[in-house]
């Protein structure tokens, strides 16, 4: 098979008709039925349910779209870096982050983008659960992630480190306190973000072990409009530090110290495995070991897993 006939599969499976397919490609509605029919003789299965007009897939097909997406990432991937090889000045630095670890990035892609202003940056804004993924299919080639990545296919390099603080409204009964134990917060009404996270978790886990109830009265979708709301005076919440820094320095926010509550946030550069990474991608990397040997900056720069190899050569 070639790739124009995936390309004309993944049209018609995307379009869900092999008419939108055939504008989409300039081609004849004619065309794509043929190449769709040789592509079948070719795998040997059907790849689209012929009793139905809107391109539903057959279970070959459900298989065979998986692969076809990566290989037609891995082509448009393919020829950026040739492009970047005419130029060191050209290429695209493509990344996966949610909106908390987006933040973080801010930092290092200002940087970068002074010292190579003609790369084009594209952060793409994705569900950490899905960000292993991306890589995997060459959409993007970094990610960020706050855990470990369990796919062997994938390397991470620990990049940045932050904590999550309990901060309150300057007028909260608490807002004095320098530090408070985790039972004075049992009737307090919590302001959560909406999407499940490693370290939500680990904070639902933390309230058990310490048989401390827990309300989570509001959820909201960004992490912008839950210290905004706490803000106004609505409940308390744990943010990362980084995203309430400023708050916190105008004294709009108050951060109280909670022993039991003390959580490190890792935040991680996730890369396939043994990839050779672009001319774009490359430089990003070194921006960030710029940043990491900067006292200033939060940033550091170690490869997942140094710490673990350190202490088997001391051992």
């Amino acid at each position: 098979m070639d790739l124009y006939q995936l390309e004309a599969f993944l049209a018609v499976a995307q379009e869900r008709s092999f008419s939108r397919a055939a504008l989409r490609l300039h081609r004849t509605q004619s065309a794509i039925s043929q190449t769709i029919g040789k592509l079948e003789e070719l795998v040997g299965e059907k790849v689209f349910e012929r009793s139905s007009r809107d391109g539903t897939l057959t279970a070959a097909g459900l298989v065979l779209l998986q692969y076809a997406e990566e290989l037609l990432n891995l082509r448009e991937r393919a020829r950026e870096a040739i492009s970047e090889l005419r130029s060191l000045h050209e290429g695209k630095l493509m990344v996966a982050a949610n909106e908390f670890t987006s933040l973080c990035l801010l930092p290092a892609l200002h940087l970068y983008h002074r010292m190579h202003p003609s790369i084009k940056i594209q952060v793409q804004r994705s569900f950490s659960g899905e960000i292993p993924r991306q890589i995997l299919m060459h959409q993007v080639e970094f990610g960020v992630l706050s855990f470990k990545p369990e796919d062997d296919q994938l390397s991470s390099t620990i990049f940045y480190r932050d904590e999550l603080v309990f901060v309150v409204y300057p007028g909260h009964s608490l807002a004095a306190a320098e530090k408070v134990s985790i039972h004075d917060l049992a009737g307090e009404s919590f302001v959560a973000h909406n999407v499940p996270s490693p370290l939500r978790i680990k904070v639902i886990e933390a309230f058990k072990k310490t048989r401390t109830t827990l309300h989570m009265d509001v959820e909201l979708p960004t992490l912008s409009s839950i210290k905004e709301f706490v803000r106004m005076g609505n409940g308390v919440a744990l943010m990362p530090r980084m995203c309430v820094d400023d708050e916190l320095q105008r004294g709009e926010l108050v951060a109280v110290s909670v022993d039991e509550l003390r959580l490190e946030r890792t935040l991680r550069l996730v890369t396939r495995k043994g990839a050779t990474p672009s001319h774009a991608g490359v430089a990003f990397m070194n921006v960030c070991k710029t940043m990491a040997a900067d006292p200033k900056h939060r940033a550091v720069f170690e490869p997942e897993g140094t710490e673990e190899r350190k202490k088997k050569v001391k051992a």
